[in-house]
């Protein structure tokens, strides 16, 4: 369940940015503007398969693991808690990066960069956007019930394995010129890492809340949502 709670999101919010760039983009010299490139998703999807995902199944058990109840055999997998969480996370993904590529593709044209080093320049940032923020949202799916404080920071190495080989990647792949030709990137200023940053940081807290709503409705015993969770929380 919790790869589940992490890969779906992630994959709903590539799909999200796609539909935005198609429903609502502009053209620009007879192409659609898009904020991210079909080559640059299977990059995604690469670094997200290998790297930040599979460190999950190595998550040790909660504590109060053998106190809680048994999932209902007939509660079905794609319960509300699961379909809530991946549209949430899909849509602030799909906010941060598509607000952040016009952002930068829009100032970038008014500094006078010509339109396909600015649509390089802002795809790249989009990019590291989604990146940066799959890295946040691996910690919080830790637990899908509690804090990564409650079950212990350092329980489960593999996942900081996990985000380091993703950050080094994502770096060669902005930085290194045979991925940028590959890719169709351009190399980022230091300064353009703060704002990706501080969107995949911005996600945490509201992740936070939804956590404790769960656990309310849980504990009020009105739906089978938060045993979904806590069946997810035990995998």
């Amino acid at each position: 369940m919790k790869s589940l709670a992490f890969i779906l999101p992630t994959s709903l919010g590539q799909a999200m940015i796609i539909l935005v760039a198609v429903l609502f983009f502009p053209m620009t010299e007879g192409h659609l503007l898009m904020p991210i490139e079909p080559v640059q998703i299977l990059w995604v999807n690469l670094v997200m398969a290998i790297a930040l995902a599979l460190p999950l199944a190595f998550e040790a058990h909660e504590p109060g693991l053998m106190e809680r109840p048994p999932r209902p055999p007939d509660e079905p997998l794609l319960g509300p808690f699961l379909i809530f969480r991946t549209f949430l996370v899909g849509a602030l993904m799909t906010a941060g990066a598509v607000g952040l590529f016009f952002y930068e593709y829009n100032a970038d044209l008014e500094a006078g960069i010509v339109p396909a080093l600015a649509l390089a320049e802002s795809q790249t940032v989009a990019v590291t956007t989604i990146i940066l923020f799959q890295c946040a949202y691996l910690l919080n799916c830790r637990s899908l019930t509690e804090s990564a404080l409650r079950i212990g920071l350092l329980s489960n190495r593999y996942v900081y394995f996990g985000i380091t080989a993703t950050l080094v990647l994502q770096l060669c792949f902005v930085y290194a010129p045979p991925l940028n030709a590959l890719f169709r990137t351009h190399p980022l200023d230091a300064t353009d890492w703060i704002a990706p940053t501080l969107v995949a940081l911005a996600g945490l807290p509201l992740l936070s809340l939804e956590k404790r709503f769960w656990r309310w409705r849980g504990s009020s015993g009105r739906n089978g949502a938060a045993a979904a969770a806590r069946q997810g929380a035990a995998r």
